[in-house]
């Protein structure tokens, strides 16, 4: 065979191996599309680096069973809920209060009779308190009473104990949550991010966005580190995640400025505070609400 003859056969096959491979990156694009009825996510869970999950908001099938240190704000927060319409969709009354162990449906089947708690001494944030603990019978003579199970105390408001900063609000009320520079922003088809991160110092101050009430603050939320989550209204709640640590508790009341947590890395890859504006349940940009920089 001629040199030429070769070098043709040479070329056919190097086009054929380049085909190939075309093909197989084209499947492998089609492989990574989202499954139907879900969006492809970036989880920004503990340990996981930015691995994407799909995640469907909101929730609008089974039930979620509660676990210590749930509120039913958090638990509307993570599975995208108005927590009024959650309230309502499980027949829960206001103060909201919620116990570990307790169903919380997401889908139309009924809800089962769920013990009734007692009403908290002072504010009106849910609190999960301990289930009544199971003790043997015992006998008691018509003038005892039996000693009733004990409960986790409800949190009280507490009045402001951490500085108030000074700051500019935009036209709705909103105030910078801290200083620095915006290093993601909010995506409107809710793929990617659902608030805006900004890039900040190990411990530098978070503010209250607005005023309201801290229903939740704790680490309970997969993706979220150290997070505090504040009810400004019954229409808006506002989150902060990331955090070092946190300087306000469940109940208390904050004012706009107001320190409420040390921006940190939890759940996270680097310094940074998480922030979302939920309107609803329901996720909208921060940057239409605070004032502009």
């Amino acid at each position: 065979m001629s040199c030429t003859a070769v070098h043709v056969l040479v070329r056919r096959a190097a086009g054929f191996r380049l085909w190939l491979a075309l093909l197989a990156a084209s499947a492998l694009a089609g492989c990574a599309s989202p499954p139907p009825g879900g969006v492809q996510v970036v989880d920004r869970g503990h340990n996981q680096g930015s691995a994407p999950v799909v995640q469907r908001q909101p929730v609008r099938s089974g039930h979620y069973v509660v676990q210590r240190g749930d509120t039913l704000y958090s638990i509307a927060f993570r599975f995208g809920w108005d927590w009024k319409a959650l309230a309502a969709h499980n027949g829960l009354r206001d103060p909201y209060l919620i116990r570990v162990g307790q169903v919380i449906r997401f889908d139309n089947r009924p809800t089962p009779a769920q013990p009734i708690a007692s009403a908290p001494s002072a504010g009106s944030a849910p609190v999960a308190t301990q289930p009544a603990l199971s003790r043997p019978p015992v006998a008691t003579t018509p003038s005892t009473q039996p000693t009733p199970a004990p409960t986790r105390p409800p949190v009280a408001s507490a009045p402001a104990t951490t500085p108030v900063t000074p700051v500019s609000r935009s036209a709705s009320g909103w105030a910078w949550p801290t200083q620095g520079t915006v290093i993601s922003r909010f995506s409107s088809n809710g793929s990617l991010n659902k608030g805006i991160d900004i890039a900040g110092e190990l411990g530098q101050p978070v503010l209250a966005a607005s005023d309201g009430s801290v229903v939740y603050a704790g680490s309970g939320l997969r993706g979220y580190g150290e997070l505090i989550i504040i009810k400004h209204s019954d229409t808006y709640v506002s989150a902060y995640g990331h955090n070092r640590r946190l300087l306000v508790r469940e109940g208390q009341q904050v004012k706009a400025g107001q320190s409420i947590a040390e921006m940190g890395s939890t759940g996270a890859d680097r310094v940074k505070l998480h922030f979302e504006i939920r309107r609803q349940g329901k996720p909208v940009d921060p940057l239409q609400y605070l004032p502009r920089r």
